[in-house]
């Protein structure tokens, strides 16, 4: 399995992906709104896009769907239930689907609600697992629920899928806010020193973004951290309020309602 990571340029800071068999040069185009850009790298590698995944509905998502199937005759792939909010889906998905790109790829749908609730998430079947997230997952932090989500879903999904991933899972999200987020987990955890070090690491980069890992992100992430002493102590100061011994849901809403207005 190939993977180009995209870096779109654009306002919205977008990830595209291109991910390529080695064997037959298909490729499946993962949110392709800057769709001339992936068609100039695959035709750079000599691969055709044969398949657009689509990980939500949002426009900075969709956007480019028209322009790459008008250009390759591409099928579009989506959650099943956003039929309706996504035109033209030729393959709506559910949990468990599995995405074959040319002999090589197989792609595991992960439903994972919370930033819409049509959300699909890609975990790759290879040696070292990889995770296309779309605006679920961050580097160091989470997607937000404004835009026809829910905090709770959101909740679930970081724990009840994300978190029980191999640590050594590559993350590849659909938008580049590192310093931002990581900013945001040492205003909630400032003794935090591996994102303080990581915050010195990617601050001078340009266009040239870092792959973490789910290991890196459980020691960065503030949404995975929901049992940092300080993070909690933070947490209170904001929420005077906030019980003795708060729950990790709990936690993580209040994270996520601070990161809101942040």
């Amino acid at each position: 399995m190939i993977v180009r990571q995209i870096w779109t340029d654009n306002s919205f800071r977008n990830f595209n992906y291109l991910i390529a068999c080695t064997e037959t040069g298909e490729a499946l185009a993962i949110d392709p709104l800057e769709y001339q850009q992936c068609l100039d790298v695959a035709a750079g590698e000599g691969w055709q896009i044969t398949q657009i995944l689509n990980t939500h509905e949002h426009h900075d998502h969709i956007g480019g769907n028209a322009g790459m199937v008008a250009a390759t005759n591409a099928k579009i792939l989506a959650h099943a239930g956003a039929k309706g909010r996504i035109p033209d889906i030729d393959r709506g998905l559910a949990a468990g689907d599995v995405i074959k790109v040319g002999n090589t790829v197989e792609l595991e749908c992960l439903d994972t609600p919370g930033h819409t609730m049509s959300h699909i998430c890609l975990l790759s079947h290879a040696d070292q697992p990889a995770l296309f997230c779309g605006d679920t997952l961050f580097n160091a932090g989470a997607g937000h629920c404004k835009g026809g989500g829910h905090p709770d879903s959101l909740y679930t999904t970081f724990a009840s899928q994300l978190a029980k991933l191999p640590d050594d899972t590559l993350i590849y999200p659909g938008h580049d806010y590192i310093l931002n987020n990581l900013n945001f987990t040492l205003d909630r955890e400032p003794d935090n020193q591996r994102a303080m070090a990581l915050k010195d690491e990617v601050e001078n980069q340009a266009n040239c973004a870092l792959v973490t890992t789910l290991a890196l992100e459980k020691e960065i992430n503030t949404f995975f951290r929901l049992h940092s002493l300080t993070v909690i102590a933070r947490l209170r100061e904001a929420f005077p309020d906030l019980p003795e011994n708060p729950g990790e849901k709990m936690i993580f809403l209040k994270l996520r309602e601070l990161r809101n207005e942040w």
